[in-house]
């Protein structure tokens, strides 16, 4: 079984669009004007926005979260929370062994709050 589609508010689907598309790297895979729905593609699964739809938290993997937040400030992109490490990684049950998983919280176009989540190996002090 995969998360097949996960539905984000937008109430600007025009401003939205050109949120995601700079922050996932990529433009929408398609677009139904009317009803309004914005369509990425994210892995397997999809990433719908739509007025309709009800405000989501939404983590997304980016290679590197220090970077990335560094990136979206440039672009005054609001940071909810800055990069920080949740947890190190011992075991292959939540992330690779080895690794400590950073997150960092940022507000999208539509004041949607979404995660972005890295995992780098550890560094013992």
């Amino acid at each position: 079984m995969e998360i097949l589609q996960v539905a984000q508010h937008a109430d600007d689907l025009d401003r939205a669009a050109v949120f995601y598309t700079d922050l996932l790297g990529g433009p929408p895979a398609a677009r139904f004007d009317p009803p309004g729905l914005v369509f990425f593609n994210i892995g397997v699964s999809r990433l719908l926005l739509e007025q309709a739809a009800a405000s989501a938290l939404i983590y997304l993997q980016v290679d590197d979260v220090r970077e990335t937040i560094g990136r979206l400030r440039l672009r005054g992109v609001v940071i909810v929370d800055e990069p920080h490490v949740i947890f190190s990684h011992t075991d292959d049950t939540l992330g690779p062994a080895g690794t400590d998983e950073w997150m960092a919280f940022i507000t999208d176009s539509e004041g949607n709050t979404v995660g972005l989540v890295s995992f780098e190996p550890r560094h013992d002090p």
